[in-house]
C-alpha cells in the first residue's frame, strides 16, 4: 500500500537535513524558514475591516489587504494588485499540501468581500505575488496584466483579458492607462529557472506599474531593490499622490528588496506625496514583523503623516477627480 506523505513527515525530513554542509547563519535561516512553514496556529484577525461599498468613485481610494495585495479605486476603476488571500503561499506538493509560510495576519477582505474587479496587476511570478489558488477565485472577465514572459504561469486560469507587457509598454484598460515601469528584482517563479531583471537594462519577468487616469498617477512598485530611475517620473511632470512601495524582505536579500529608507528615497525621487508601504507585516521575515515600518517612520521623522496606511485593513482616500 502506498504510504501517504504528510506536512509533518515531509518537513521533518527537511529539518533533519537543514544543517548539513551549511554555514551557521545559513542553517539557522533555513531552520527559521522551516518553523514558519510548519506553523499551525491561526492567523491573527486584521486590525481593520474596510468597506469598499462606501468609497466615492470621484476620488482615489486604496486599502492594504495584506502583504502586497492592495485594492484600489481610481475614479471608478477598481484594481487589485498581486492578489494573495490564502493562509499559505508556496509550492503545492502532490495536491496534498502547500509547502510555504503561513500568514501571521488574515487578509482584511476575503474574495467574497471584494467589489467587482476591473484590473488585476501581477508584478512577477514569485508565489507570494502570483498565488494561483487566489487568482482562480477571481472573475475571469477582468483584465489581468502580467510581465512579459510570465503568461504561461497563468494559462490554466482562463483569464480572458490577460495581457503581457514589458517596461515602457502601455495599454488602456477602461479609463486607466497602465504602463510597465522598471524594477530591480529577480522574478523567476522557481530558483532553478533562468533569471531576468537582475539589473536596470534587463526587462522581463518583473514589473512595476504606473496607473494614470484624469491626469493623476499612482505607482505600484511590486518588488524591487533600490532603483534610481524613478526620478524620471518626476521629470515627466507627473502628479503622483500615492506610491505603493515594498519595504520588507531586505534581510537577507537586499539585492532583491529595498530597505524602508531606500523606499522613501524612491518615493521622493518620483515626487510622490503619500507612501503606502507593502511587503511587510503579513508573513514571517528575517527582519521581524514591525521593523520595516518602524524604520520607515524613523526615516520620515516629522513627515510621518506621509504614510498613507500602516495597518492591514487601513484605507486611504486621496485626490478628488479633476473631472
Amino acid at each position: 500500500m502506498r504510504k501517504s506523505v504528510s506536512r509533518r513527515s515531509f518537513l521533518g525530513t527537511l529539518s533533519a537535513a537543514a544543517g548539513l554542509g551549511l554555514a551557521q547563519d545559513d542553517s539557522g535561516r533555513i531552520r527559521r524558514w522551516l518553523e514558519s512553514i510548519y506553523r499551525q496556529d491561526d492567523p491573527a484577525p486584521p486590525p481593520l475591516i474596510p468597506d469598499p461599498a462606501t468609497w466615492d468613485d470621484n476620488e482615489l481610494s486604496a486599502c492594504w489587504i495584506g502583504h502586497s495585495t492592495v485594492l484600489l479605486n481610481l475614479f471608478g476603476t477598481t484594481i487589485l494588485t498581486d492578489p494573495v488571500f490564502g493562509e499559505r503561499v508556496g509550492l503545492n506538493v502532490g495536491g496534498l499540501f502547500t509547502l510555504g509560510p503561513k500568514r501571521l495576519v488574515a487578509p482584511a477582505l476575503t474574495v467574497r468581500d471584494l467589489p467587482p474587479i476591473d484590473i488585476i496587476l501581477i508584478s512577477h511570478g514569485h508565489m507570494d505575488h502570483s498565488d494561483l489558488p487566489s487568482l482562480d477565485l477571481l472573475p475571469k472577465e477582468c483584465t489581468m496584466i502580467v510581465p512579459k514572459g510570465t503568461g504561461a504561469i497563468f494559462d490554466g486560469l482562463w483569464f480572458r483579458g490577460m495581457r503581457e507587457i514589458s517596461w515602457g509598454e502601455t495599454l488602456e484598460a477602461g479609463q486607466v492607462v497602465v504602463e510597465a515601469i522598471p524594477v530591480i528584482h529577480r522574478g523567476s517563479r522557481y530558483p532553478w529557472a533562468p533569471e531576468s531583471n537582475a539589473g536596470e537594462s534587463d526587462p522581463g519577468l518583473s514589473n512595476g506599474y504606473l496607473l494614470t487616469t484624469d491626469g493623476i498617477s499612482i505607482v505600484y512598485g511590486g518588488d524591487t531593490a533600490y532603483y534610481e530611475g524613478y526620478k524620471s517620473l518626476q521629470e515627466r511632470g507627473m502628479t503622483i499622490p500615492l506610491a505603493i512601495l515594498p519595504i520588507g524582505g531586505y534581510i537577507p536579500h537586499h539585492d532583491n528588496h529595498c530597505t524602508p529608507e531606500e523606499a522613501l528615497i524612491m518615493a521622493d525621487a518620483m515626487g510622490a506625496r503619500q507612501i503606502l508601504p507593502v511587503h511587510w507585516g503579513t508573513f514571517p521575515g528575517e527582519e521581524g514583523l514591525k521593523e520595516p515600518v518602524e524604520r520607515l517612520r524613523a526615516a520620515l521623522g516629522d513627515r510621518v503623516d506621509r504614510i498613507a496606511v500602516d495597518v492591514i485593513g487601513g484605507t486611504w482616500h486621496g485626490s478628488q477627480s479633476p473631472g
